[in-house]
């Protein structure tokens, strides 16, 4: 399992003490908040810190990418406040002209590494989301040697939009209505 610091961030494994910060955490960036204290919206997200605590034991155990989520923890404090990692998009990219490997688009579904984040809203604005993203880039690219990393967002989503851009993503559109998750994908080639 892989620990990575920067400046100001540490991005390390789950633990089993994380689960009500990150639950509140999540819950704020995605839910409004309106679940923190919700008894049943817990005990799915522990269920899915279980998930993410097995997956970066068991992948590593595999020799296979480190795929799920990690904890963004402040370096200086050792608060949780969001998580980012690696996971694996299998979708119609290819009905995307410039994500095309081949001259013609590929009949069915195709398989990226993708990359995710998520700040708390309290925490929001201060580069945490690039810092954390940026790292596991590095990470990817040097140590995973990965062709190529994509992050896929909504047309709405300017926040997510500008972090790729700093990131260095070259965005394009889904020229198609559908799957509404694949209308903003970012792509980062590994230049190495």
């Amino acid at each position: 399992m892989n620990i990575l610091h920067t400046t100001r961030l540490t991005i390390r494994p789950f633990e089993h003490e994380d689960l009500a910060t990150i639950h509140a955490v999540l819950d704020r960036a995605f839910d409004g908040g309106n679940k923190v204290d919700d008894a049943a919206a817990l005990a799915e997200r522990r269920s899915w810190l279980a998930w993410a605590r097995l997956s970066q034991e068991w992948f590593s155990r595999l020799h296979q990418p480190p795929y799920g989520d990690q904890a963004v923890a402040l370096t200086a404090t050792g608060a949780v406040i969001g998580a980012v990692g690696l996971v694996p998009l299998l979708d119609v990219f290819d009905q995307i002209p410039e994500l095309r490997r081949g001259p013609e688009a590929a009949r069915g579904a195709t398989a990226e590494v993708g990359l995710f984040w998520a700040i708390d809203p309290a925490h929001q604005g201060h580069g945490y989301a690039t810092e954390a993203a940026q790292a596991l880039i590095d990470d990817a690219f040097a140590r995973l040697r990965l062709s190529r990393i994509v992050a896929t967002t909504t047309y709405d989503n300017l926040a997510s939009q500008a972090v790729m851009r700093k990131l260095g993503l070259r965005l394009t559109r889904n020229p198609l209505p559908e799957p509404a998750w694949l209308q903003v994908v970012g792509v980062l080639d590994n230049l190495a």
